[in-house]
């Protein structure tokens, strides 16, 4: 990786920084908030995906619009550059891999890694730019020559989970403005300068690809291999299309409908079993299926270069959860393996997930859910 220019810039000649801009609110005030901080901001809006890039599913366009607007607004210089070569090498992939393996992946995780802080990073450097910046809801803290990664103040917004494979060069000369900001005054904030993207609805679709019906687009990229459908108790109860396009803790789209045994309750996805081709479904949200104590990951990324000491920590073991008390119990330091052992039963965890580890509020790392 190319390295940024010094950084130590004085007062009086503000550094350069190149911000990732979406068209969305959030980066949006992070650019206008880097700007009033004194720095010379040039936004760099990415186009990352082609494939059947149209209006009904994917907004680029009307994106590309967006930043353009509110960068004349703040007054800076914004480009468009395209990475679709790069996110369907690097990124979309690897996706397609690990759920022809029965996994589910998380895209944004893999995406942060390889496309917004190197992809993108690369090109800021070609730019002259002294640093990078994002909307993202997280902080960095240089402490002792090194780099910590810290949740955000806003633990609600907060999207260290996301960012948990950066390494301590991607984040040497990152900056996340938004980082001690609740998203409440992020809208205000986008209101009182006048963005028109203020009220902007946040994207919650695959990282660059939009919010499309999940499994009509897989459909286009992996084939159905239908097989039965079981009980814990081996009955057969239905017939799925493919496990690739189910998960761990699933609960619409199963194509069970009501109740089997009139107990009334919900049927989630609680196993699927590649070698027999066979999706296991549990009723009730708190089947023993659904609980784990224990968790093997690999492919371990830590924050500093090196695995944390086995000791007590917190997890996540999927975005939208509180953060679980666990052990970490993996005694070798150098291995890119760990396991977790948590005193409460986390629910459905799921292989190709990531479990990602903390120290109060500083991201240490994580890896991807094995067993």
């Amino acid at each position: 990786m190319t390295p940024f220019k010094s950084s130590s810039i004085p007062a009086s000649n503000p550094s350069k920084v190149v911000i990732g801009m979406s068209g969305g609110v959030d980066s949006s005030v992070a650019a206008w908030m880097l700007k009033q901080q004194g720095y010379e901001v040039t936004g760099l809006f990415m186009k990352n995906w082609e494939d059947d890039d149209s209006d009904e599913y994917c907004s680029s366009r009307q994106d590309w619009l967006d930043v353009v607007s509110v960068a004349d607004l703040i007054g800076i210089d914004v480009e468009a550059v395209n990475f679709a070569a790069e996110y369907r090498e690097r990124v979309f992939a690897e996706f397609l891999r690990e759920y022809a393996a029965g996994r589910t992946p998380n895209p944004d995780v893999l995406c942060n890694a390889e496309i917004k802080f190197k992809a993108f990073l690369d090109h800021a450097v070609s730019l002259g730019a002294d640093a990078i910046a994002t909307g993202h809801y997280a902080r960095v803290r240089h402490e002792s020559g090194s780099v910590q990664l810290l949740k955000a103040l806003d633990a609600s917004k907060d999207q260290s989970y996301f960012l948990h494979r950066l390494t301590q060069a991607q984040l040497a000369n990152v900056l996340f403005p938004l980082g001690e900001t609740p998203k409440i005054e992020v809208r205000q904030i986008a209101e009182q300068i006048g963005l028109h993207n203020a009220r902007k609805k946040d994207s919650t679709g695959i990282c660059f690809i939009g919010e499309r019906p999940f499994r009509e687009f897989l459909n286009r990229y992996l084939p159905r291999t239908p097989g039965p459908i079981k009980t814990p108790d081996g009955k057969t109860v239905g017939e799925h299309m493919g496990l690739a396009f189910f998960t761990l803790g699933q609960r619409k789209g199963i194509g069970l409908g009501g109740s089997q045994d009139g107990n009334g309750d919900a049927w989630y996805v609680a196993r699927k079993d590649m070698a027999n081709n066979t999706l296991y479904v549990a009723q009730g949200h708190e089947h023993p299926w659904l609980l784990a104590n224990e968790l093997s990951a690999i492919d371990a990324s830590w924050v500093d270069g090196t695995a944390p000491l086995p000791g007590q920590y917190s997890a996540k073991t999927r975005y939208r959860q509180v953060d679980s008390a666990c052990s970490l119990i993996s005694g070798v330091r150098e291995s890119p393996s760990f396991e977790l052992t948590f005193p409460d039963p986390q629910w459905a965890v799921t292989p190709g997930q990531s479990a990602v580890l903390y120290d109060g509020d500083i991201c240490l790392g994580g890896g991807i859910i094995s067993a």
